[in-house]
């Protein structure tokens, strides 16, 4: 906890520096000077973003390890458990890497079969001592090379739509069309009664209804095979690798869809469905004027609801970041470090979605408004399988994905545009 603790310390730190460089900045300020300034605030919010990211691993690893010894202590014999060695009987002998070595060969690659312990051992590699030297001929043969038993992945953001709790989600067992009234009466009002005078039947004033649909696309991954070698020889679970993957693979599709869909034979994402909010007038940045109009081309009705928020991709909250309102604030604010709040954007939370352009020319680079008004609808859940005898001997893998998202009022959302000139 402590070293949580310092890194969010640090996070405050950092920010504290970021903005004093900003502050630096004055009319008067040199061109020069006001470039080293801001790469100086880019460097910090940088660093930021990566204790931010450790943070998230920390946390993570905490939660592992605590599971893994909670495992243990279920496992350990208790005081009166009849397994228990007496006083005087011999220690049980800990088990060497050479056992846990062979024991892997045994269950043939598989380390779920082994013991937390071996599979600690196989980690750490080999650690014995030979009075022959380790070079080939003169003992190096017997020397058992180690693979770690993990793979480095890289990695990149795929972005949050698909995620429970940001839009509103239905998840259905059947794929079949589901229509969804929609009713829009804001602009109707009542009108002045005069006393005695018969009251006015003209259809004027009768509701208009219209309809929305969800559907259910299908995406899959296409197929991966492996051959049965690899599965035998390979120290990494290479289905249970390959099952990790794919599944990211549609987590990534299902992200771009409901984000920038085109509503034609696929989702209609929510970018692609918002309405115009605001248009700025550069083509290469916005202004914190720009994202405030935004912010307020969105009825009242919709801001007040839990679900609404901001989201652009991590290029333009790094623009966003060095934006001030004209009482000199910053309209992101970095949130409450010591207890985990989140950050926020002119008092609203907000979603970095790579899917999203970056500030260019004629780009909607924000969006703005209630995503509960966004309906995903999920067919089931993702289904990742593998083929054991259509590519015999060889293995086979696939994931496939069915969904779709709409948004029911093109009111809630709204986008902010860069110029096209």
């Amino acid at each position: 906890m402590s070293r949580l603790i310092e890194l969010r310390e640090k996070q405050a730190r950092l920010i504290s520096e970021a903005r004093e460089r900003l502050d630096e900045i004055k009319a008067d300020t040199t061109e020069a000077r006001a470039k080293e300034l801001e790469t100086a605030h880019d460097a910090a919010m940088a660093e930021h973003d990566r204790i931010g990211a450790l943070i998230e691993r920390e946390e993570k690893l905490a939660a592992a390890e605590k599971r893994i010894a909670d495992a243990r202590a279920a496992r350990r014999p208790g005081a009166g458990d009849n397994h228990s060695a007496d006083a005087g009987d011999e220690t049980a002998k800990a088990p060497e890497y050479r056992d846990a070595f062979f024991a892997m060969l045994k269950a043939g690659g598989d380390l779920s079969e082994l013991s937390p312990e071996m599979r600690a051992l196989l980690r750490q590699g080999a650690s014995e001592f030979r009075v022959q030297s380790t070079s080939n001929a003169a003992g190096g043969y017997t020397v058992p090379t180690t693979v770690a038993a993990l793979v480095i992945k890289s990695m990149a953001a795929w972005g949050p739509m698909y995620d429970p709790g940001v839009c509103t989600e239905i998840v259905t067992g059947g794929g079949e069309s589901i229509k969804l009234p929609t009713v829009n009466d804001t602009s109707v009002t009542a009108i002045a009664n005069t006393e005695g005078s018969a009251l006015t039947d003209s259809g004027a004033k009768d509701v208009t209804f219209g309809q929305k649909s969800l559907d259910a696309f299908s995406f899959d991954t296409e197929f991966v095979r492996w051959s049965w070698q690899l599965a035998q020889d390979s120290i990494i679970n290479m289905e249970q690798l390959l099952a990790d993957l794919l599944g990211e693979r549609l987590g990534r599709i299902a992200n771009s869809q409901l984000t920038t869909g085109t509503g034609s034979s696929a989702p209609n994402g929510i970018v692609t469905a918002a309405s115009a909010g605001k248009i700025s007038a550069s083509a290469t940045a916005i202004t914190s004027d720009e994202v405030i109009d935004l912010q307020h081309s969105v009825d009242p009705a919709y801001r007040a609801s839990p679900k609404c928020r901001f989201m652009f991709h991590d290029t333009t909250l790094q623009a966003i970041r060095k934006l001030k309102d004209g009482q000199n604030n910053y309209l992101w604010q970095m949130g409450d470090v010591r207890s985990g709040a989140p950050a926020t954007l002119l008092g609203n939370p907000y979603l970095v979605n790579q899917a999203m352009d970056s500030i260019a020319a004629n780009k909607k680079v924000i969006v703005f408004g209630d995503f509960g008004k966004y309906f995903v609808r999920k067919v089931g859940a993702p289904v990742i399988g593998v083929l054991r005898e259509r590519f015999w001997p060889d293995l086979g893998i696939a994931g496939l994905i069915r969904f779709d998202g709409e948004l029911g009022d093109t009111a809630a959302v709204k986008y902010l545009k860069t110029s096209n000139t």
